[in-house]
C-alpha cells in the first residue's frame, strides 16, 4: 500500500501548476523572440555591409546600374485558349522592360495589370485587374531566340461578346531598384472564338 501511495504521489507531482505552465510558455516565446532579434541583427549587419559596398562605388557608377527607361506591351498580348476547350479564357500579357540603350532587360519590380473596355461607361469600364509581386515576377521571364519579355498569364472569365470588343490592357511597372513607376497600354484586337 505504501508503494501505491508513493506512486500516487509521483503521479501528482507530474502535473504542473497553471502558473508553471504559463512560465514555460513565456520562456518558449522569449526564446522565439531572441531568435527573431538575432536574425534582425544579422540582417542589419548585412544591410550595413551593402551600404558600405555601394558607398565605395565611384559616383558615376552609383547613379543606376541598369537605368530602366520604359516598359512596352508586345503585340502577342491577347486572349488564349489555355486548356484547349475552345474558350479563350486566359489573358496573356507580354511585358518588355527597356533600358536607356533600348535593350530588353530582366528588371525586378511589381506589375499591376488592368483590363479595360473603354466603350463602356466609366464606372463599368474596368473589367479586371491583377498584381504580380517581384518574387513571382522573376519566375515569369520568357526568353526565346528572337525575343525576351515577362509572360504574365491571368484567368479572365469574360464572355465571347466582351472578347469580341476592342479591349485595352494597361500595365504599371514599379521598378524595384529605383521605385520609379512606368506605364504602358495597348489595345487588344478582338478575338473570335
Amino acid at each position: 500500500m505504501a508503494a501505491g501511495l508513493l506512486s500516487g504521489c509521483d503521479a501528482g507531482s507530474e502535473r504542473m501548476h497553471p502558473l508553471e505552465m504559463k512560465a514555460r510558455d513565456l520562456e518558449r516565446k522569449k526564446a522565439e523572440l531572441v531568435e527573431q532579434l538575432e536574425q534582425c541583427r544579422m540582417r542589419t549587419e548585412q544591410l550595413k555591409a551593402q551600404v558600405r559596398a555601394l558607398s565605395a562605388l565611384p559616383e558615376e557608377k552609383r547613379e543606376n546600374f541598369y537605368a530602366l527607361k520604359s516598359v512596352k506591351i508586345t503585340g502577342l498580348t491577347n486572349f488564349y485558349d489555355k486548356d484547349e476547350d475552345g474558350v479563350r479564357e486566359a489573358l496573356v500579357v507580354y511585358v518588355k522592360p527597356i533600358d536607356q540603350t533600348g535593350d530588353i532587360i530582366k528588371a525586378a519590380g511589381t506589375v499591376h495589370v488592368q483590363l479595360w473596355d473603354l466603350n463602356k461607361p466609366t464606372d463599368q469600364a474596368l473589367l479586371d485587374e491583377w498584381q504580380v509581386q517581384p518574387a513571382e515576377l522573376q519566375k515569369l521571364w520568357f526568353d526565346t531566340l528572337v525575343a525576351a519579355s515577362y509572360r504574365l498569364v491571368f484567368n479572365a472569365a469574360l464572355t465571347a461578346e466582351v472578347r469580341a470588343q476592342p479591349l485595352t490592357v494597361k500595365v504599371t511597372f514599379a521598378d524595384y531598384l529605383t521605385g520609379e513607376i512606368f506605364t504602358a497600354q495597348q489595345v487588344i484586337k478582338p478575338n473570335v472564338d
